[in-house]
């Protein structure tokens, strides 16, 4: 009996010591994630984190901020630094200014500004901020005519105009170099650079973290948004971490009471109070999970078997459409939505790569020739499902080699145009798509594009010319240049876009072996084509090239862009922004054919077959 006692006393102790370190343990990532700052300026905390003085996990991806010279915080935007001198956690906001206008003098001596690109994934522009444009090299006329006339001592004059000025026009004809910077109206150029401006950021809420004594940050393994508390971290907040802590010190007190009246009754007493435990521990997981279940990188999730009734159990007759990563049904929700599910290939081990690739996108961007994804299951579903807007006519693939009715010139062409568009889109907010190609471009029921299967895409950072990455896509369209270097950037787009242009040309695929061997490769056989001039035999015969003149020459013109499109110099391809202008201008029919100089046989390689 002495010994029985003795040994329940031992366990008793250690499990006091054991709990009463847990509670008064403070988390390390709590305290890393104070607030900071750089000596001047506001005090940083999430959504933000300086770089040397808290962790990426104390802030979200994308919101890294630096120490600055002067001892302010200062966030890099394309190559530009921006010191932040206001942050407004209330309104999500802050205001920032170009480093280089600081250093513009009270006599109108203005830096050169740069132009930069706002990452609309992070960051919207505040609704007073404007477009301030910076006119340099221009004619003397334009420079006694419109504008603010601003220099150095008399040298160097620049003319600045307001976005909407009605001599912007005029400028942009007799100037030779016009850079854009964004600003709040006002009527001294120095004064407004020196203001700057204000944008808003799209981050997870962090109020109700913070309301409960924790602070907010990031796990980089789930992408998950945590509330660091004292202890631990929790997943929105640290209240039910407080009514632990509340209830812990009368059980324990209790506890020590019961055991000195009645050491007997030890081990009866720690079987109850482990068994209260576990079950409290496990209701509040519980409770944490369904909470994190409602959202995933801010996608919905939908249960696996909500998603199994939609699709009649994965029926083979709700299939539309199958690739190298997964198989996509038609489904129809409860709430009568229509929609499209991509299921995951089990066997491939990249898939989960994939599953948050697509969401991540798909989440923080919006454009109307971008699919729709409505959801996704949990990560920690019996499988990876992917939940989008159901675009009913199939792909263009479809339509120019399927079943499908043939498809118009103008269709074409405006397929062209809005694929364009969703493209430059993606590159503006620093995306490679990396698999574009005609089965990748759905159509809804008013032959509008919708662009998809964003399973591969990169984020490329803003500093970088380019991704290290091992080649994927898809064969016959992928950048020749990207699968000798493993350099991948977003004029590795422009060539799979220039591969499309064919295909809307030509009516051909991309890969036909039973072409002959050297005709295999369209883009191959085109530029082979479009050098010779032979645009009758590249062109499909059915959209009218020797009956429509109009026709005749917006095909041409469009197979000498896919020729630019295809060059085996990357550098020497426009951009995306470039190719849209160019093809509004083929519309338009403002667009000259290219000279005969730009087509060299050695211009132009290919994927090997």
């Amino acid at each position: 009996m002495h010994t029985f006692i003795i040994v329940y006393l031992n366990i008793y102790t250690l499990w006091f010591i054991l709990v009463s370190r847990s509670s008064s343990g403070i988390d390390y990532r709590y305290e890393t994630c104070g607030p900071r700052n750089c000596g001047y300026g506001p005090n940083i905390s999430f959504p933000f984190y300086i770089k040397g003085l808290q962790n990426p996990y104390c802030g979200f991806p994308g919101f890294m901020l630096n120490c600055s010279s002067n001892g302010f915080p200062s966030l890099r935007l394309s190559e530009t630094e921006f010191i932040v001198k206001e942050i407004s956690y209330e309104t999500r906001s802050l205001r920032v200014i170009d480093s280089a206008a600081l250093n513009s003098d009270s006599n109108g001596c203005v830096v050169a500004v740069r132009n930069v690109s706002i990452p609309t994934a992070q960051f919207d522009l505040a609704d007073n901020v404007t477009k301030l444009r910076f006119f340099s090299n221009c004619s003397d006329s334009i420079l006694k005519d419109g504008g603010f006339v601003v220099g150095c001592d008399g040298r160097g004059r620049i003319l600045t105009m307001y976005e909407g000025d009605e001599s912007v026009g005029a400028a942009l004809r007799s100037c030779e170099r016009n850079t854009v910077a964004a600003v709040e109206s006002g009527a001294e150029v120095v004064e407004v650079l020196r203001r700057g401006f204000v944008m808003k950021w799209r981050a997870s809420e962090c109020s109700t973290c913070e309301r409960s004594g924790g602070r907010c940050g990031f796990n980089e393994t789930t992408y998950l948004f945590r509330c660091f508390c004292p202890n631990r971290p929790r997943y929105r907040s640290c209240r039910s971490e407080k009514n632990r802590s509340a209830l812990l010190v009368p059980a324990v007190i209790f506890g020590g009471a019961v055991c000195l009246l009645l050491c007997i009754l030890i081990a009866f007493l720690i079987w109850r109070c482990k068994k209260k435990r576990s079950k409290s521990g496990l209701q509040t997981t519980n409770s944490d999970i369904e909470e994190s279940r409602n959202f995933y990188l801010g996608a919905k999730i939908f249960s696996y078997k909500e998603l199994m009734e939609a699709t009649d159990c994965f029926s083979s007759s709700k299939e539309v459409g199958d690739g190298g990563y997964g198989t996509v049904y038609y489904g129809r929700l409860g709430d009568g939505r229509e929609v499209a599910v991509k299921r995951l290939h089990e066997h491939n081990y990249r898939r989960m790569e994939q599953f948050i690739n697509e969401i991540k996108i798909l989440t923080t961007l919006r454009h109307k020739n971008l699919v729709s994804l409505y959801g996704c299951t949990s990560a920690s579903s019996k499988e990876l499902l992917l939940v989008y807007e159901y675009v009913a006519n199939g792909t263009v693939y479809d339509h120019l080699h399927g079943g499908r009715s043939s498809l118009t010139w103008p269709d074409r062409m405006r397929i062209a145009l809005e694929t364009a568009g969703a493209l430059a889109f993606l590159h503006r907010s620093d995306i490679i798509h990396r698999d574009v190609k005609t089965s990748n471009i759905l159509l809804d029921t008013n032959m509008s594009v919708k662009l998809g299967d964003f399973g591969i895409s990169r984020l490329s950072s803003v500093d970088a010319t380019h991704v290290s990455t091992a080649p994927q896509g898809t064969p016959g369209y992928v950048d020749p240049s990207y699968q000798k270097s493993y350099h991948l950037s977003s004029k590795s787009d422009v060539y799979s876009f220039g591969v499309v242009l064919v295909e809307l040309v030509s009516s051909r695929p991309a890969v036909d072996i039973s072409r002959r061997s050297n005709e295999i490769n369209l883009a191959s056989m085109a530029v082979s084509q479009i050098e010779r001039r032979a645009f009758v035999e590249l062109v499909d015969e059915f959209l009218g090239f020797g009956k429509d003149g109009e026709v005749a020459r917006m095909t041409t013109a469009v197979a000498e862009l896919a020729f630019r499109c295809l060059h085996v110099e990357k550098e020497m391809r426009p951009c995306m922004d470039e190719v849209l202008s160019a093809l509004n201008e083929i519309c338009e029919g403002h667009h000259h054919h290219f000279g005969d100089g730009i087509f060299s046989s050695s211009s132009i390689q290919f994927e090997s077959e």
